[in-house]
């Protein structure tokens, strides 16, 4: 392995370990600050802190599925480890390897919280709009999912991806 590469590797487990500390650190707080207490304003009528156990998914969808949860979060960690380890070394990746990172942050910190206490702690209401409750996990996850669709839809090429191909030629052609 070359070593910009076991660079960028070494730098995504620590970024993978603090981005996961942070969220942990978060729920933390939320349940010493927050629960069995009414919501906190951040922002009147639009922004507030507010505890929530939540047994499911987004919008609170497949009720106690734990299980579920935990076998999709691992096939996600796997595929989310595959392709880090197959990009390329080069610093047009650099970007790719950070939203993926990102991705396995949130999924770590809510299968953390689904192992530890069989459920997720959800602490932040946009009530403006009446979303669903979330956390810092779950902000990871989509403004990272938001990012890569951005990346492959409109910056990197078909060529750029290849690397991700299972047959030989193409991966050595970028190499």
């Amino acid at each position: 392995m070359k070593k910009r590469k076991r660079i960028a590797i070494l730098l995504d487990a620590v970024a993978l370990i603090i981005l996961t500390a942070i969220d942990q650190i978060t729920k933390y707080y939320a349940v010493l600050k927050l629960k069995n207490k009414p919501a906190i304003p951040i922002i009147n009528d639009v922004l507030e802190l507010n505890y929530l156990e939540n047994r499911g998914a987004a919008f609170g969808l497949l009720q106690n599925q734990k299980f579920f949860f935990l076998f999709v979060g691992i096939v996600i960690l796997g595929v989310i480890l595959f392709v880090l380890f197959k990009i390329p070394g080069k610093k047009k990746y650099d970007c790719l390897h950070v939203l993926l990172v990102m991705i396995a942050s949130g999924a770590i910190g809510n299968m953390i919280d689904r192992i530890r206490l069989d459920y997720v702690v959800d602490f932040i209401s946009i009530v403006l709009i009446n979303f669903p409750i979330f956390n810092v996990a779950d902000m990871y996850v989509t403004i990272s999912m938001i990012g890569l669709f951005v990346l492959i839809l409109f910056i990197y090429k078909e060529d750029d991806l290849s690397f991700l191909s299972f047959t030989q030629k193409k991966y050595r052609e970028i190499k």
